[in-house]
């Protein structure tokens, strides 16, 4: 996990539910490069062909409600994005996507202070949302060690993973 992350923005509203973040139909498709193919296609059909490694999505509030689908943060890591910044997070949402290794940032606020192609820095472990642009910042509390644990190493499976190898080395 990086303790800087810096990227484009990309901004989307309230209540963005994961539905809209990939539709039920392509439940199916477990290849990350064809959950990419439809991420936000119904919200913004720009995204998913124009967003880059290392940009960051910022959300209003309540970000990633309605079922507690995988894909939907499955999805957005797909691209793969730096962090998802949101006023609010639905929490199953939040967790996972820090699950699957993806930054999930909660800062109040954040959502008023940034437009599209604005850039944002997330300085994690200070607990700060800066727009490079404008020089407007909310804060947020920090993550705990343990989820920045799973976030180093890449989420929960992976840490599971070396885990696992770290117990079958031992004689």
């Amino acid at each position: 996990m990086r303790e800087v992350i810096e990227g484009r923005v990309w901004c989307v509203d309230d209540e963005l539910d994961t539905d809209q973040l990939i539709a039920g139909k392509y439940l199916t498709i477990i290849d990350p490069a064809e959950l990419r193919k439809h991420v936000l296609e119904n919200v913004d059909p720009r995204f998913s062909k124009e967003a880059q490694a290392g940009d960051i999505l910022i959300a209003g509030e309540n970000m990633g409600c309605g079922s507690s689908r995988e894909h939907a943060p499955a999805a957005l890591k797909a691209i793969p994005l730096g962090a998802v910044v949101a006023n609010s997070f639905a929490r199953i949402f939040f967790r996972n996507s820090i699950n699957l290794g993806m930054p999930a940032i909660e800062a109040a606020g954040v959502r008023a202070i940034f437009h599209p192609g604005d850039t944002c820095r997330i300085l994690m472990r200070e607990g700060r949302v800066v727009n490079v642009t404008t020089g407007k910042e909310v804060s947020f509390p920090p993550l705990p060690a343990h989820l920045l644990d799973l976030l180093e190493q890449g989420g929960l499976v992976e840490k599971v993973r070396k885990e696992l190898k770290r117990t079958e080395a031992r004689p």
